[in-house]
Order: structure tokens, then sequence, then C-alpha cells
């Protein structure tokens, strides 16, 4: 019994340094032969908005005044025409259209314009060039590679090396049971 756990033993850390070995992983540096800024255009809209004045006509009720006014003037005007009982019609008639040409002038000046203020909102792109990276080629061991870093690496890049067997990522299935 002894033995088979003995035997069990060594086969267990046989297999653990195995795959230690496997799978090493060590850090190493490699030459920086070029660095190429990388940029990106991004839009940021953002709202504009301005004040404008529009005219606007504004209408106001006219008062009583420019009637009665003008009917008292042309009543006035009418019975300077008339003798008699003629005096009485032109009066009535003169006191009529003066209250309507009355009514017309007080009507004229009450229409104007006036200035509203308007506002006028509208979106507008905001085009920005940002850093988006560093595009580096580098050499390793003979062989020329690239990579696109967050952050320009300088003259030399620190690298993560992994060592792994060839077919060790195919699964052979377990040796014992051939």
């Amino acid at each position: 019994m002894k033995k088979a756990a003995s035997i069990a033993t060594l086969v267990s850390l046989a297999c653990a340094a195995s795959a230690a070995q496997a799978n090493h992983v060590f850090e190493d540096y490699a030459r920086v032969i070029e660095v190429t800024p990388q940029y990106e255009e991004v839009n940021r809209p953002r709202e504009v908005c301005e004040t404008g004045y529009v005219p606007e006509r504004e209408h106001r009720r006219g008062s009583l005044a420019g009637p009665i006014i003008g009917g008292i003037a042309g009543g006035i005007l009418g019975a300077q025409v008339g003798n008699g009982n003629g005096r009485v019609a032109a009066s009535a008639a003169g006191a009529a259209v003066g209250a309507i040409v009355g009514d017309r002038l007080s009507q004229r000046d009450r229409e104007t314009y006036v200035e509203r203020e308007v506002r006028y909102c509208k979106t507008v792109d905001q085009w920005e060039t940002r850093l988006s990276g560093y595009h580096v080629v580098y050499r390793y061991h003979g062989q020329t590679r690239t990579a696109l870093l967050p952050y320009d690496p300088g003259r030399r890049l620190r690298l993560r090396v992994a060592i792994e067997p060839l077919g060790a990522e195919q699964d052979i299935g377990d040796p014992w049971d051939r």
C-alpha cells in the first residue's frame, strides 16, 4: 500500500512539473522601431440658441371718442349748409357722415406693429479630433510585429512571453487508456 501511494505521489508531482513547464510565462523587452499616434474624429453635437425679433401686427380696439367727435363736427357743419327744415336734415346727415369718418380715423391709428421676441434653437455638429492610441512596430527575436497600444511605449516595449510546446492545444486523451 505504501508503495502504491508513493508511486501515485510521484506521478502527481511529475504531472504538475510538466504542466508548469508547458505554460511557462515570463517578461522580456522588445526594441520599438516606430510609434505612430492614431486619431479619431468624434462628434459632440451641441444645442445653439439665438434670440430674434419678429414684427407682429397688433390690432387695438378703437375708442368711442372718434365717432362721437366726428358726429358732433359733422352735425355742426351740416347745420351750416341747410335752411329751415333742410337744416335739420343736413345736420343729421353731417352727424352720420362725421361719425363714420371719425370711426375710420380712430381705427387706422390703432393698428400698430410691435416686435415680439422669438427664440430659435438648433443642434450643431461639433467635431473633435481625439488621440485613440498608438500604432507600435517592434522587433522581438528577429521578428517584426505590430500592436495598437493606449500609450507610447518609448524605445522599449515590455512583453509577456508564454512558451508552450507544439501540440499542447490538442486533446490527446488520457495516456493511461491506451
